[in-house]
Parts: C-alpha cells; structure tokens; sequence
C-alpha cells in the first residue's frame, strides 16, 4: 500500500479500462513473460552472509557464549551450594553476624571475603554490601525484607562472581529509594545492582521494587536460573549488560523502561539475552525484551505487552517493541503471547523462527527484520498489525502463518519504515498521514500484464508452509521479486482498488504449490510468465459479495478449487499443480458446497452452482474476464 497519489491515479484509469474491456468478453490468452534474473552476488545465502558481517557473532558463536558463560555461572552455584554458610541476621536497623568475613556500621553490612552467607529478617533502612576482591560469594536469601533510601538494598561493589540463593520456601523483598545523592560513573541504578557477574537460584521468591531506576542490574552477566521473581522498576526491569540468561524461573516484570535488557555496545560477542526454559510476563513502557546484540529463546512461556499494547499511541522517540535486538533474533520454541504499541518482533538485521507458537497484536509489524527474516516452522498468529511480515527478504520454508493487517500481509521492503507504529495524533496510520510507503509499478506491472525482469536485492522466497493473509492493503506488497516452490498461500486481500491481492515490482516466478489470492481488481496480479506452473488471473466486471463461492472444475467434471472469500471481492489470482496445458476448465459463480472449508477451502463434498465462465490453458498465465454482473 502506500502508493503515490500519481500512482492511484495511473490505477484509477487502468481500472476503468479493465471494466470496459472485461465486460462481457471473452476469455483472453497471455503470452509468456520475459525471463527473470537475478543480480550476482544477491542469492539468498549470500544475503544471510552480509548480515552476519555487520560484526557480531555468529549464531554457533552466541551458543557457544551461552554454554561457556552458564559453565562459569553453574560452577559458583555449586561452590556456594557445596560450603557453609555464615549466618546474618537483620534486626530493622541493626545487624548481627555469626562469623567472621563481615563488618557492621549501624545499619549497614559490608562482606570482605569469599565464602556463603546466610542472611534472615529485615532492615527498615539499611544496606548489605559485598566487597571481596576476588572469589565467589554466596547470598543465600531466607525471608529478607531489605529497604535503602540512600543506594541499592544489596550492593555487589566487588567479587570474583556473586550468586543469590532464594531458600527455600522463602518470600523476600528489596527496595531502594526515589533519589540519589551524586554517585561516579557505575552508579547503582538498581535495588539490587551488581558489578561483577550475578547468578541468582533457588525455589524461593523475591519481589523488587525499583524506586529510583532499574530494579535487577548486573554491569557483567546475569544468569536466573530459578525463583519466583517479581519486579516493579521506575526505569529497566531486570539488566544485564554483558547478557541475562533465563535458565528457568516465574519472573514478572512491570517497568517503565524496558522490562529484560542487555546492553553492552562495546563487544560484539556479548549484549545478549538468551532463555531456555522459565515462564516470563513483561509490561513496560519500553522495549519489553531489548537486547543489544541477539535474542536466542529456545523454549518458555512468555507473555508480554509493551507501549501499553497495540491500541496505544506513542512517540515517535519511544521504542515499543516486544522483543527487539541490534542483531539477531532467533527463536527455536516457546509459547508467546505479545501485545504490543510498536513491532511485536524486530531486528535490525535478521530474524530466524525455528519454532513457536506466537499470539500477536501489535501496533506496528507482527515481526520486522530490516536485512532478513526466515520462518522454518512453528505456529504464528497475527490478529492485529500494521502490516504481518516484513524485510528485505523474507524467506518461508515451512509453519503455519496466520496474518490480519490494516495494509500489508507480507511487506518486502528495505530498512526500518515506522509507517505504521501508532504515533501521536497526525503522525501515525489513520491519523492524517500517509500510510506506509509503495514503490511506482516498474514496467510492464499493472492489471493483466507480466512483471518485467528482475535483478535486485529484495526477494519473497516461499518453499513450504501455510500462509492465510486477511489484508486491508496489499496481500503481498513485494517490492522486488518473489519464488514459489511449495507451500500454501490463502489471500482475502483489499476492497479498494488501489490495492490488490498481489502486489509485487520484479517477478513472480512460482514452480509448485498452492496460491489463492482474491481482492479488488484495480491493481490486480498474477504470478508472471517465467514461471513452469500454471496460473489464472479472473476479473469480474461487478464486485461480488462476501461467501459468494468460486468454483473452478475440468470440463470432465473434477473439482480443482471450491473457495469461499471473507470479503467482497472482484479479482482472483489462482494457480496449482492441478492446471495442465491444453485443458479446458469451467467457473462457476456463488452457489453451494457440502464440503468441509478451512480457511474458505473446500475439500470433499458436493458443489452445486451456475456456470459463468470457461478458459482453456494455452500459457503459463491465463488472463479471463467474466460476464458476470
């Protein structure tokens, strides 16, 4: 969508030559298109290729750091686990040790030398504080209530590597102040802020409430592997800068800021986030998971909302987004249901769905990668977008992908747009200004006609999978070329003829597969004439109601498509391995089926309706205006 008020113009005419030409005439013919290529250098792979250059890891590289940074972390969890503990207990403004490796002032404990440390009871205002040069200290947390208006609750000033222990059974809680007085550069931002690697374990709970900033900030690595973990944060929820890895736990997060962070932009290798297993629900009124570098989620259930979620306006200086990363996106399993005011899924370079099922309303994309995006599997469903999928290349090899969007099911396109992110009043979609952004037909692109060849960057490439798009917009807005090897593809596109079902600059070369694509008929496409499958592109002369049945069958008898559109419609872009050359086939207007729909497809059962058109296959496009009115 998007198209230039010249180009709606340029459509306006085309559309009522069509309708003049169409009516009452006669199946047409096409001729083969021209043959498509493409630019050297540009292949899929290689495009893949140029997003890992940009410096940061590879993926094998990020597994690798994940595994060697959980090594490190899971050796301190053993070497508190194995020791004994010291006892420290908080008695509302004074503070007893059982032991040597800690000194009291008042209200406030400092712990000078390695070791566990068992710490019990509360502190009305008062701090624990771990300064250790090296080693690995041990706070094991059993029934703690710890307040500091004046800095963090616990204070990880210095250690080799600190873990937290939620004993078990245990609630405990920590908070910190409003204010601060002026602190150097490493300030602690956070209720519980670490300098130093930070595990925290345990069968436990801990709430956080982060009065002044952050509420869980680690200037290293955190790792959570366990616990009950509740976070409320004026600012980030939980941080870690070099990575957070979730191993496992129930952690809630309400933040104004972002909700889980890793921040490091000063090594590729590291700000990164990576979870393998835990339950998460995120709120914030940033990014809920934001990652400087890559996600990696192999599996967990998590719930987020972001921005107030996909009804909500917002700034066009606020970063909304559900999950968000510099890099990379990778997501091999997992349970996700985001809500959120700006892209649901975004990375500045690549995203990478392995598996999944996701539940997804947004305000701007569902997922949106700026180089590249390839779904290999799991269940994606869209129920509200801006526009479903979008990148400079989208790849789709297989999974179940269900879209809803107010303009583009898939979008191929280059950069990071932000048309349709929900901004304040005259900023955003529906608000007076133009939404999204289309490219001017290239030659030849226009109702009925082939696509002319293509040598750009910017591809759609479907090989497999199941793809309904229910479009306010184009059903496919490609602005470069697509390939189709496998797959089925289910369009209910625009009712407005500057749109159309299919919407693409280059070529659409399909060789196997199943494409269903109705919409208006003004800009309407079929796949182009490079292509060794056959296809059909059939425009009405009137609009036909939604549930008005198209039915196509061999002059023998043998039904090859029975569909049902969800909303009126006057085009329909059709093609299958059932067309064969030379074959003549009947249409059939509205009528009945007795067949089981999925989707509006019918399979089984009995049609019965009235016959209003016929074309026999003599190329690989078919152009057949109906009679119908």
């Amino acid at each position: 969508m998007g198209k230039r008020q010249i180009v709606f113009l340029v459509a306006c005419v085309l559309v009522l030559s069509m309708l003049v030409s169409c009516a009452g005439a006669k199946p047409v013919q096409s001729t083969a298109g021209q043959t498509e290529t493409r630019q050297a250098g540009t292949s899929q792979s290689e495009t893949s290729q140029a997003v890992e250059a940009k410096g940061a890891s590879t993926a094998a590289d990020l597994t690798e750091a994940v595994a060697d940074a959980s090594a490190d972390h899971a050796k301190a969890q053993a070497k508190v686990a194995d020791g004994s503990s010291i006892p420290i207990v908080l008695n509302g403004n004074s503070i007893t040790v059982g032991g040597a490796g800690a000194t009291v002032a008042g209200s406030r404990v400092t712990i000078t030398s390695p070791g566990t440390y068992s710490l019990s009871g509360s502190l009305d205002d008062g701090q624990v504080i771990v300064d250790t040069p090296k080693g690995v200290v041990g706070l094991v947390l059993n029934g703690v209530d710890i307040n500091s208006s004046s800095g963090a609750a616990i204070h990880i000033v210095s250690a080799g590597e600190a873990v937290i222990v939620l004993a078990n059974n245990s609630q405990n809680h920590l908070s910190d102040g409003g204010s601060r007085a002026a602190v150097a550069a490493d300030e602690p931002n956070a209720a519980l802020f670490s300098m130093a690697d930070l595990t925290i374990s345990g069968n436990g709970s801990l709430t956080v409430d982060g009065n002044y900033k952050d509420g869980i900030a680690s200037k290293d690595g955190l790792v959570i592997a366990g616990g009950t973990i509740t976070v409320s944060a004026q600012d980030d929820g939980i941080r870690g800068k070099d990575y957070l890895i979730i191993h496992g736990g129930k952690i809630t997060v309400t933040a104004k800021g972002d909700g889980l962070k890793s921040d490091n932009d000063q090594d590729a290798t590291r700000g990164y986030i990576s979870m393998d297993d835990g339950i998460l629900d995120i709120t914030s009124g940033g990014d809920a998971m934001q990652a400087q570098t890559s996600i990696l989620i192999k599996d967990g259930e998590i719930t987020l909302s972001a921005g107030g979620g996909s009804k909500s306006r917002i700034d066009a200086n606020t970063s909304a987004k559900g999950v968000k990363a510099a890099v990379r996106v990778k997501i091999d399993g997992g349970s996700f249901t985001i809500n959120s005011a700006d892209d649901a899924i975004h990375s500045n370079s690549s995203i990478v769905i392995n598996g999944g099922t996701f539940a997804i309303a947004t305000g701007d994309d569902g997922l949106h990668a700026d180089s590249t995006l390839e779904v290999n599997g799991g269940n994606i469903t869209i129920t509200e977008c801006y526009e479903g999928l979008e990148s400079a290349v989208i790849t789709i090899n297989d999974g179940h992908i269900r879209i809803t969007s107010r303009d583009d099911g898939l979008n191929v396109v280059a950069g990071n747009d932000g048309s349709g992110t929900n901004l304040g009043p005259a900023q955003g979609w529906g608000q007076g200004a133009r939404p999204g952004r289309g490219t001017m037909p290239g030659p030849g692109v226009g109702p009925g006609q082939d696509a002319f060849a293509y040598s750009g960057n910017y591809y759609l490439y479907i090989h497999g999978g199941y793809i309904v798009v229910d479009a306010a917009g184009d059903g496919l807005d490609i602005n470069g070329a697509i390939e189709m090897t496998d797959g089925v593809v289910i369009i209910n596109g625009p009712t407005m003829n500057m749109n159309g079902a299919l919407d693409y600059y280059g070529s659409f070369k399909i060789t196997g597969g199943l494409l269903v694509a109705v919409g208006s008929s003004g800009m309407a496409q079929a796949p182009s004439g490079a292509s060794t499958q056959y296809s059909l592109l059939l425009n009405y002369t009137a609009t036909q109601r939604a549930g008005s049945l198209i039915h196509i069958q061999t002059a023998a008898g043998k039904p090859i498509l029975t569909f049902s559109p969800t909303k009126q419609y006057q085009s329909l872009a059709f093609s299958s391995p059932e067309l064969k050359t030379g074959s003549t086939y009947n249409v059939y207007c509205g009528g009945s089926s007795t067949g089981t729909a999925k989707d509006g497809l019918y399979q089984g059962g009995v049609y019965a309706g009235t016959q209003c058109n016929s074309f026999t296959i003599s190329s690989v496009v078919t152009y057949v205006g109906s009679s119908r009115r």
